[in-house]
């Protein structure tokens, strides 16, 4: 017979969960890199949240601000393929070095640009530059967690690089809505340039537990098209990938949010800032749960898909600021812990050798996809509304994970 002291089957799973996170920060160099990714993920929300802005002060059209995702996003939905095989078989730290300098040099030259009112032309260059760094960043990035790490900590690596990117929900927005309201745009750009300072020094100064000779090999013929194969050889790999694209509805908060902050619930800069916090703050939780509970199953990532799915429509139909900002905490908090999951599933499901273009397919899903769903969600709000873009997010997560549904059963994963 138990008692109220003795341990229960929650307090072992809290206990099994922190133990996770604890081996995988013990490794020096991925705890290095696992703070600078905070401040760098931080830096280009800031951005984000100033691009948004300064893109629907010059136009007041939430289509401009789907054309300017587009120019972002597309290079890593065109070159995705081939930029997955070149990460399975190049230094993905001397890569990562190389995209670190891109990042900081759009950044100031954002900064420049906005000390005083440019053409608009030149944003939207200064986006798809950043968007071809990106293109090669993505993939390098999220294997290089695992190169980090190696294969035994992938699900607590995984898991604890999200936590990064909701802290980054958090700070970031933060910093953007307060430098939007007090100094300006322009400071917003500069404090990305700086924040990726950290992350190259990192680099520079680290090595990870992946042997580089390892990784750099001699890339052989018809790798991309073996990439391609592969991925739709795998059934939970084949599902994840349309319910990343559906969700990035939600994650791309700079279509749908400027808009219903500011039509919706009449809100300004400083309260668009604090909704895309208040995201952030809900993921949080999220993705550290996540991260303790270890490897996870195709049953859990599309339960959880739908469970967004419905908080989502809940956000959208939100009568007042109050209930918005409850809804999307609870977006977060179950997004980030559905959209986790998933990437996790899809990395366990993938051998070494095809990591790299696995990744790349997924980075072509979410982020890659935004430029086809930004443009959907904003035809959305000119044609139904404010709410009209959230409404849509909800109805794709559902309709995707309905569509994945037999291939992220347990059959499928085996």
């Amino acid at each position: 017979m138990s008692t109220d002291s003795e341990p229960t089957e929650q307090d072992f799973s809290q206990e099994r969960a922190l133990a996770r996170i604890g081996q995988t920060l013990r490794l020096p160099a991925f705890r290095w890199w696992f703070g600078a990714q905070v401040l760098s993920a931080s830096g280009t929300m800031t951005q984000t949240v100033a691009m948004s802005w300064v893109v629907l002060q010059y136009t007041h059209s939430a289509l401009w601000l789907g054309m300017i995702t587009v120019t972002t996003w597309t290079p890593l939905l065109v070159l995705g393929p081939w930029i997955g095989a070149l990460v399975d078989h190049v230094d993905r730290r001397r890569l990562l070095v190389a995209t670190q300098i891109g990042f900081i040099t759009v950044g100031l030259a954002l900064f420049l640009l906005t000390l005083s009112r440019p053409p608009l032309v030149w944003l939207f260059l200064l986006a798809a530059l950043s968007g071809v760094v990106t293109a090669f960043d993505a993939p390098a990035r999220q294997v290089y967690v695992v190169d980090l790490v190696g294969p035994a900590r992938i699900a607590g690596a995984v898991s604890l690089y999200e936590v990064t990117m909701n802290a980054s929900r958090v700070v970031g927005p933060a910093i953007g809505g307060a430098l939007l309201g007090t100094v300006g745009a322009w400071a917003c750009f500069l404090a990305n340039a700086v924040a990726f300072v950290p992350p190259l020094a990192v680099l520079l100064a680290t090595r990870p537990v992946a042997d580089p000779a390892a990784v750099t090999t001699r890339r052989e013929p018809g790798a991309v098209r073996a990439g391609l194969r592969y991925v739709m050889g795998k059934p939970p790999i084949r599902a994840c990938l349309p319910i990343a694209a559906a969700s990035g509805m939600l994650f791309n908060l700079g279509v749908a949010l400027p808009v219903f902050a500011s039509q919706a619930l009449h809100l300004g800069g400083g309260g668009y800032g604090a909704l895309m916090a208040a995201f952030g703050v809900g993921a949080l939780p999220g993705a550290v749960l996540a991260a303790g509970r270890g490897d996870p199953s195709g049953r859990l990532v599309r339960v959880l898909a739908l469970t967004t799915a419905v908080v989502v429509f809940v956000l959208a139909c939100s009568p007042t600021a109050a209930v918005a900002f409850v809804a999307v905490a609870v977006a977060g908090f179950s997004g980030i812990w559905f959209i986790t999951a998933a990437n996790t599933l899809a990395q366990l499901q993938s051998s070494d050798a095809m990591r790299g273009r696995v990744m790349a397919a997924w980075s072509m899903a979410l982020p890659g996809t935004l430029p086809v769903t930004g443009l959907l969600v904003s035809a959305a709000i000119q044609l139904g509304g404010p709410r009209a873009g959230l409404l849509l997010a909800g109805a794709a997560l559902t309709a995707t994970t309905a569509l994945g549904w037999n291939g992220l059963g347990d059959r499928a994963a085996r």
